[in-house]
């Protein structure tokens, strides 16, 4: 496993108070594995828990949806899991076998992670499909549930 914090692009958590989203950024210590993880996710206050928002080296990216004991976090990138600690603690909560050499690089995890918050398992696979970079993808994500410009100037993505 290669995984340094340097390879980390951006770790922010998302929550929502009385309608009002807050983006906080979370320490790099915090984005190990799920555990570390959900665990500082549950610091945050927020009507309907914390949303991580983790991208990777470029490469990949995870989000996890954390409401008390109840996780539930999608892996854009299962073939990750193979160098990054974070992807392998992820393929190992879904149950997953381990990725070998020669498997497609796919998404793995909740595609309905959102389905409460308007944004379909359907509409969330098709936006995964695109080939985007993972800020791309999660500033496309955040924009359909409604922190799309916190996001984006959080971590300093322009629309050109």
């Amino acid at each position: 496993m290669s995984e340094q914090s340097g390879d980390i692009d951006f770790a922010l958590a998302a929550y929502r108070e009385e309608g009002v989203w807050t983006l906080a950024e979370l320490a790099q210590d915090a984005v190990v594995d799920l555990d570390t993880l959900a665990h500082a996710l549950r610091r945050f206050p927020g009507d309907g828990g914390a949303i991580g928002l983790i991208g990777v080296d470029e490469d990949f990216f995870v989000i996890a949806r954390v409401a008390g004991a109840n996780v539930r976090v999608l892996l854009s990138d299962v073939t990750a899991a193979e160098e990054w600690e974070l992807a392998d603690s992820i393929v190992e909560f879904l149950g997953l076998p381990d990725p070998e050499d020669d498997d497609e690089s796919e998404p793995a995890g909740d595609l309905a992670i959102f389905a409460d918050a308007g944004l379909s398992a359907m509409d969330l696979g098709i936006m995964l499909d695109d080939n985007l970079y993972p800020d791309e993808a999660i500033s496309e994500i955040a924009g359909r549930l409604g922190f799309g410009t916190l996001f984006d100037s959080a971590i300093g993505l322009t629309n050109a």
